[in-house]
């Protein structure tokens, strides 16, 4: 089954109308978003502020500090760039219980274009202070996650996507904020990767065992804070580690990973993601080839770092 996680997070956000507590809120985005799934059972508690992001953050605030629980709803591109200043100061900074949605992520967003492709947007919220970072890699994942930020209280950026991703988990999966999974055992390296990615990962790591190599897949749905405990249990038993997300290498999963094992146990490292440029507009499957965002060249680089 493949399901985008945008149209897991609206069929979730229909769940949760029952919830007296919860208001949603979209920056005129509501149909491509989902949210508009709970402004079709819900509509008494649904916002649309119109093309104002930073607006709709400080509405979200405001129903925050008035005991509702606020999912407010835009591209990643917009809920990372145009409003960060009001998720800083008026969700971060005091510790506001705001849910802030960005959908289209990555490069995945295909023929929108650069200029919509959200690719720092993963650096741009881990570095606050009291957010948590969340990008579910499938549509159950990606359903427990809301429904799991619900009853968390802070601050949080639940990242999605918006093509459809291969369903990796069954029902009997429980997420749970801060804490990722080992999807595949493995003791020549270690691939760590992040939301669509971690399909791929997978299928990076039949590849190399059919040439004899084995991986560990690990699955890290909460890109802060991160599961240290997993990441220092995986990496004892390798000596090469590879990260792979959909956005940029600078500042984002990889850099979080690394930052972590540098301090503890420092071992070989590749970083894949897009190498620090814009994206472009085209079909998504042709984008994730020019920037080498293929189960191929994450297998590539695993044999690279392990000298096959």
């Amino acid at each position: 089954m493949n399901l985008a996680t945008r149209e897991a997070y609206g069929k979730t956000l229909i769940e949760l109308a029952s919830n007296e507590k919860v208001v949603v809120l979209d920056a005129d985005l509501a149909h491509a978003t989902k949210s508009m799934m709970f402004q079709n059972v819900c509509p008494e508690r649904f916002f649309n502020v119109g093309i104002a992001e930073a607006d709709m953050i400080g509405t979200a605030v405001g129903f925050a500090l008035s005991g509702k629980v606020p999912f407010a709803s835009t591209f990643a591109m917009f809920a990372a760039g145009r409003a960060y200043d009001q998720i800083r100061n008026s969700a971060c900074y005091p510790k506001v219980n705001i849910k802030v949605v960005g959908t289209h992520s990555g490069i995945s967003v295909g023929e929108d274009g650069g200029t919509h492709q959200a690719i720092t947007d993963i650096a741009l919220m881990r570095v606050l202070p009291n957010m948590t970072v969340i990008h579910p890699c499938d549509d159950v994942e990606a359903r427990q996650a809301v429904l799991a930020i619900t009853e968390y209280d802070g601050p949080v950026y639940l990242r999605l996507s918006r093509v459809p991703t291969p369903t990796i988990h069954d029902e009997s999966y429980e997420f749970k904020i801060g804490k990722g999974e080992i999807l595949r055992e493995g003791n020549n390296v270690a691939i760590f990767a992040t939301g669509l990615m971690v399909a791929k990962a997978l299928e990076a790591a039949q590849k190399l065992s059919e040439e004899g190599i084995n991986a560990s897949v690990v699955n890290i749905p909460t890109i802060k804070p991160l599961d240290t405990d997993l990441i220092q249990e995986v990496i004892k038993n390798v000596d090469s580690v590879v990260t792979v997300e959909e956005h940029n290498v600078k500042g984002g999963f990889g850099s979080a990973i690394s930052e972590f094992i540098s301090q503890t146990t420092p071992k070989k490292m590749k970083i894949i993601g897009v190498e620090d440029k814009f994206g472009k507009s085209g079909d998504p499957n042709k984008l994730f080839e020019m920037y080498g965002l293929t189960s191929e060249n994450i297998a590539l680089g695993a044999k690279e770092l392990i000298g096959r």
